[in-house]
């Protein structure tokens, strides 16, 4: 986009101190839209102008559902899949309450997901914790199992298929964490772009020469910072900027790594 002296490089909104329309700190804040917006920080910080600014806002949309349909469907695949004793009683709750989420998220804001409102927020979030409780006591079933002299001394395979659809649904419950709520929501990040208010900064925000300007992080960005955080116990190419994202990332860390440990180690001693 073009800032106000020509070529310009990724705008984003920017709530703070006042600058002048050369970004200088202190100076008298111009009026209008251009006011709320100024360059990603690191970069040369020259506020769009306002016909940018509106055709950035006009251009923009927000993600699809279905990448997060996929995810939370694949969670109720894997649940099923576990057997019955692992899985949450009665067996119809976590299919159940998973799909009416899904239902009411889509049907209360269609197409694409760009509606701010309290009760979809909300919604997300029981869904996500519908997805964190059912795995958490699976895991729980299963540490007890493994403790238990009897359980998967016929089976070691068994163990090993039970603990990767924990450790799979783990995965996929953080990632949607860290997607509902980073920048206050996936609607929000969509409408206010990825320097709205961060707690993890990507790559891609470090690099606007290389990306759309329209570029805010989705559900796939997040995918990948799960999946990384629990294979390499550590986020690998995101920063965590806040104190609870560092404390979210730290315990989806040690949850990977105490279940890798606890499963290999019961499997190879029952080979």
């Amino acid at each position: 986009l073009a800032s106000w002296s020509g070529e310009g490089p990724f705008c984003s909104r920017l709530f703070g101190a006042g600058r002048d329309r050369r970004g200088a700190p202190g100076a008298a804040e111009e009026p209008g839209p251009a006011s709320a917006y100024a360059v990603a920080p690191g970069h040369d910080a020259r506020y769009c102008g306002v016909d940018d600014i509106e055709e950035t806002v006009a251009h923009r949309r927000g993600e699809r559902h279905w990448p997060v349909l996929l995810a939370v469907v694949t969670t109720m695949a894997l649940h099923q899949l576990l057997p019955s004793d692992f899985r949450l009683s009665p067996d119809w709750v976590v299919p159940a309450l998973l799909t009416t989420c899904l239902v009411l998220l889509v049907v209360g804001d269609p197409g694409v997901i760009d509606r701010q409102r309290t009760w979809l927020r909300v919604v997300t979030g029981v869904m996500i914790a519908a997805i964190a409780v059912g795995n958490l006591v699976s895991a729980v079933r299963l540490i007890d199992g493994m403790l238990n002299q009897s359980a998967f001394e016929v089976s070691p395979y068994q163990l090993l298929g039970i603990g990767a659809i924990v450790w799979l649904t783990n995965n996929i419950a953080f990632s949607l964490w860290y997607w509902d709520v980073d920048g206050g929501g996936a609607a929000r990040r969509a409408d206010r772009g990825p320097w709205a208010d961060p707690a993890f900064v990507f790559p891609e925000m470090s690099l606007p020469d290389h990306i759309s300007t329209l570029w805010f992080p989705q559900f796939a960005d997040y995918l990948a910072l799960g999946f990384n955080t629990g294979m390499a116990f550590s986020p690998t190419d995101v920063s965590a900027v806040k104190r609870w994202s560092k404390l979210l990332l730290l315990t989806q860390s040690l949850a990977s790594i105490a279940l890798a440990t606890l499963v290999l180690a019961k499997a190879i001693n029952g080979l």
